[in-house]
């Protein structure tokens, strides 16, 4: 892990844990990643939203992922309601969505996937300034 633990922005860190406080678990899978990112936001670092890494995954970043199903380029994490996997907005609700929060590129995230324990490896971080550029 590049920066030592997760870093979390302050002005999403209350968002992330009301959402993970209100979810329920539609299944295992999922019940292990919400288990796995309440543990790690206790142990996050919340920093002001001026000072974060560029190369951090945050709300609304996007992200391109190196995934044992292949690379996964320009998808954006998003607040459940603007979740559509047609327009490649991932919620962060979902277990890729919730293994991404808080990493940099270069990191390499074990997470549970419905076809079991897989390593992603984050390859980019970027803004919509740069995906329209």
């Amino acid at each position: 892990m590049k920066y030592k633990k997760l870093i979390v922005a302050q002005s999403e860190v209350d968002i992330i844990r009301e959402l993970m406080s209100k979810v329920h678990s539609k299944d295992l899978v999922h019940d292990s990643c919400y288990s796995k990112l309440r543990a790690e936001l206790t142990q996050a670092k919340v920093m002001p939203d001026e000072d974060m890494p560029a190369d951090l995954v945050r709300l609304g970043s996007f992200v391109d992922v190196d995934t044992p199903f292949g690379l996964m380029a320009g998808y954006q994490l998003v607040l459940p309601k603007e979740s559509d996997p047609k327009q490649k907005k991932l919620s962060i609700l979902t277990p890729m969505g919730s293994a991404l929060i808080g990493y940099a590129v270069g990191d390499e995230v074990q997470w549970s996937f419905p076809a079991g324990e897989k390593t992603i490896t984050i390859k980019k971080v970027y803004t919509e300034n740069e995906v329209t550029s």
